[in-house]
């Protein structure tokens, strides 16, 4: 982690992860780019159904390999690099056949490191492999969650799942939330976590950076009128005012259940997420 030092207000408590170890001089592979239009959070008849988004510097789509599905073909790993779209960095990987990819970069994979997918591969940070395999109380990574699909479990910076069981075809996986899940053993996973885990330690420091990252402001409900919002108006500081938290537009929000209750992958979870005490 990089810290400055307090030479104006805003960078008096600016951190930022540190680049050095990552990719500098050169350019990211051309024939992996891919622009993607920024909407700033507006559908397609111009009305904004997400807030806050628009601006921002311009950046370039990484094509990111969650499948690694190159079976038995060992790849070398040729450079760590900043991604814009994700918190996680990349690496650009080399393989026997001439073939060259981007994957999420595990954490403790450098320059020059080997990985593989195999049914027999071993068990190392970058590997990939059926969670079968794996032994009990391993971290994986970009897992997924139907054969062949490709990763769609733990891609973000530092995440993990840990493997506590093989039971019935199945493996038990327990989640960053404390959520215990099962997923079939075919399915593939990346030994390791995943890179940047000092990812949650940044601060931010002013709002420019903010801005840059393509984040508009967001407006507190009680700084609004009361016709923009159920919690505006009042002379000065004022309670809610309501009896139930409610977003913008009257809805309520807090303890609403959002997850459907007959989804198909409810009988996956073995245990729910702990709730936070107030």
């Amino acid at each position: 982690m990089k810290k400055y030092k307090p030479t104006t207000p805003s960078r008096r408590h600016y951190t930022a992860v540190e680049y050095k170890k990552l990719l500098s001089g050169n350019r990211p592979q051309k024939k992996l780019l891919k622009k993607v239009a920024s909407h700033a959070g507006r559908n397609s008849q111009g009305r904004i159904t997400v807030r806050h988004q628009g601006g921002g510097n311009k950046k370039r789509y990484r094509i990111i390999d969650f499948k690694q599905n190159k079976m038995g073909v060992p790849g070398r790993v040729e450079s760590l690099e900043y991604d814009p779209y994700r918190s996680a960095f990349i690496a650009l990987v080399v393989y026997k056949d001439g073939d060259r990819r981007y994957i999420l970069a595990p954490h403790g994979v450098k320059e020059g490191s080997e990985i593989m997918t195999s049914p027999d591969a071993p068990f190392e940070p970058g590997n990939r492999t059926e969670l079968g395999r794996i032994p009990v109380g391993s971290f994986v990574h970009n897992v997924e969650i139907t054969p062949g699909k490709g990763g769609q479990m733990a891609r973000s910076a530092g995440s993990s799942l840990q493997i506590l069981a093989h039971e019935g075809g199945y493996t038990q996986l327990k989640m960053p939330s404390g959520e215990v899940r099962k997923i079939m053993s075919k399915c593939l996973a990346s030994v390791g976590s995943v890179s940047n885990p000092e990812h949650n330690l940044v601060t931010i420091g002013k709002a420019g950076r903010t801005r840059a990252m393509g984040i508009r402001p967001t407006v507190r409900g009680t700084a609004m009128n009361p016709v923009d919002h159920p919690y505006g108006g009042g002379e000065g500081r004022t309670q809610r005012g309501t009896k139930r938290p409610k977003n913008k537009w009257g809805k309520v929000t807090g303890g609403v259940r959002t997850r459907k209750p007959k989804k198909w992958s409810n009988f996956l979870i073995m245990k729910r997420r702990k709730k936070r005490r107030k």
